[in-house]
């Protein structure tokens, strides 16, 4: 089969600088447009200029590579001062001390806690409550209908779920779920004024502190009290250590999980003849789950490692100081990874399971075992209670959440029956 952008992207051309939109109005259009550039692609991020690997293979050895890093330090736009706390996208880089920002050592002595938290077992033993709350919500989306059926999925469904997993998880109380909700959405989007954005940063610090304070004097079976407990002869994780980690994962679980769940019923319900294969039990929810990873990633564009030195990729060199991003988006739809057919939604796509959409390294998402967990259950919870199911706009008129970094959705309006 040939793709019209196939032979473009094997070039590997670099073919100028692609300003992201902030206002995520083409997503499509601007995946093609980062991997027909190249292997490595020229970006601006609102007035910052970067790198971004559209690759899965140069991806892959990139986000292994000792040479790129999490240390802002080593940006050479922060070091000259030409990037501050004023560019909006500062508090997704410079988020503070966690296994998020830090490498080498001092990330596995951060991560380590949080991923015996999320084991295979532990996973398995909050499933049950992971059931429960998806029944919850059903109902509740079925109460909420309006007089002409419509209810949006996103808000009363996709939204809270993975709110209510995390916030079990690490003991916030569910009175203030509503609360952190609004706090990072505003915090992600683009019509945020930056002084708001850093002044919602600041409250998060203050809530998340007041927690480990709670927990330390008050330790619960939680993961936040894992956090704060330190092994036998082991060395604990500062306050400030702990809190970065919960704000950097509530983030990264919540956003995650909603991306995940809304692109997957979308996709379905743009291809009928893929949602008959998997209600008829032809092929497994675990199928859809993936190839809706590669092919609509929950994460565009992750933000950012830094080069301690010159590195080669291909024709490029990424210089010594340099800022790379990495585009999640692009990368699943390689077509060297996932054939000439890469822009097809295929639940029987045998790369399906092939993707990088959690990243790769050991800065893999933690998280991301909990999130698939979260959408195998979700998903056929939702079409078994509604087999009805499908959207009350036409496709088109479902808008992107203006975020450069996560793929949102403003709503999801749609009709239970």
């Amino acid at each position: 089969m040939n793709c019209p952008h196939a032979e473009a992207a094997r070039a590997g051309r670099n073919t100028g600088v692609i300003a992201i939109d902030p206002m995520v109005q083409d997503l499509d259009g601007e995946t093609v447009r980062l991997r027909d550039a190249g292997v490595l692609a020229r970006i601006d991020l609102l007035g910052v200029p970067a790198w971004t690997v559209t690759r899965h293979a140069e991806a892959r050895q990139l986000l292994v590579d000792p040479r790129l890093v999490k240390d802002i330090d080593a940006w050479g736009l922060w070091q000259s001062g030409a990037v501050t706390r004023a560019w909006p996208l500062i508090g997704m880089i410079d988020a503070g001390r966690s296994m998020f920002t830090v490498d080498g050592a001092e990330h596995r002595r951060l991560r380590t806690k949080t991923s015996q938290a999320l084991t295979p077992r532990r996973l398995e033993a909050i499933r049950p409550d992971i059931e429960k709350f998806t029944d919850e919500l059903l109902d509740a989306l079925d109460a909420a209908r309006g007089e002409d059926g419509t209810v949006d999925l996103k808000a009363i469904f996709a939204q809270p779920l993975p709110m209510k997993v995390v916030g079990m998880l690490m003991g916030v109380d569910e009175s203030q779920h509503a609360m952190l909700t609004r706090q990072y959405k505003a915090f992600f989007s683009m019509l945020t004024p930056q002084d708001e954005r850093l002044a919602l940063l600041a409250e998060l610090d203050v809530f998340y502190t007041d927690l480990v304070r709670e927990k330390t004097a008050r330790p619960t079976d939680d993961l936040t009290s894992a956090l704060i407990l330190a092994e036998e002869g082991g060395e604990p994780l500062t306050e400030e250590e702990v809190v970065g980690n919960l704000k950097a994962m509530v983030a990264a679980g919540h956003e995650t999980t909603i991306g995940l769940v809304l692109n997957a019923v979308r996709a379905l319900l743009a291809h009928p003849d893929q949602l008959r294969l998997v209600l008829d039990g032809e092929v497994g929810w675990d199928a859809v789950v993936e190839e809706t990873l590669r092919w609509d990633t929950p994460t565009t564009h992750l933000l950012m490692r830094f080069a301690t030195e010159d590195i080669a990729v291909g024709e490029e060199v990424i210089r010594k100081g340099e800022g790379v991003a990495i585009s999640y988006r692009a990368i699943g739809r390689d077509f060297e990874q996932h054939g000439p057919d890469a822009d097809a939604f295929d639940i029987t796509r045998p790369t399906r399971n092939r993707h990088m959409t959690f990243g790769h390294g050991p800065h893999i998402c933690p998280g991301a075992a909990l999130s698939r967990v979260e959408a195998g259950i979700a998903l056929p919870a939702l079409f078994a209670r509604f087999p009805g199911l499908r959207l009350a706009v036409p496709d088109e008129e479902i808008t992107k959440l203006p975020v450069m970094t996560q793929n949102d959705m403003a709503a999801f309006p749609v009709l239970l029956r």
